[in-house]
């Protein structure tokens, strides 16, 4: 089974840093007859947070369960200042599970927006 491109976004960040921005369960799903398809996985290889204001800006994720942002959870950025008027990137191959839950947020509300980019695909059983 080959993966899919996916883009999610552009998201626009509260300051809410539990908020769930990503989870790749799907719970319905219908694949070719004969086949029975596992809970999808996707690859995020970059991550983009803007920003759109005149005033520097902070963001940070966690990766894990829903609406949590324990310690030892950091995923990407962790405070990380993005200035006024540009952006900033992460690139790599971050695997989320159907379990994984990207959540996160900015320190102010509505300055920052995220976009992800990867891949979807799915396991057969």
């Amino acid at each position: 089974m080959q993966n899919t491109a996916i883009r999610i976004g552009p998201i626009s960040l509260s300051s809410t840093l539990t908020t769930n921005l990503i989870n790749p369960k799907i719970t319905s799903l219908a694949g070719p007859v004969g086949l029975t398809l596992a809970q999808p996985y996707l690859i995020l290889y970059h991550v983009r947070v803007i920003n759109r204001t005149g005033t520097n800006a902070t963001v940070s994720y966690w990766v894990g369960a829903t609406r949590a942002n324990a310690a030892g959870t950091e995923a990407f950025f962790n405070g990380a200042i993005v200035p006024p008027n540009s952006t900033i990137e992460e690139y790599g191959r971050f695997v989320m599970r159907d379990t994984d839950f990207l959540v996160g947020g900015a320190g102010t509300a509505s300055v920052l927006s995220a976009i992800f980019d990867g891949e979807i695909g799915f396991q057969s059983m």
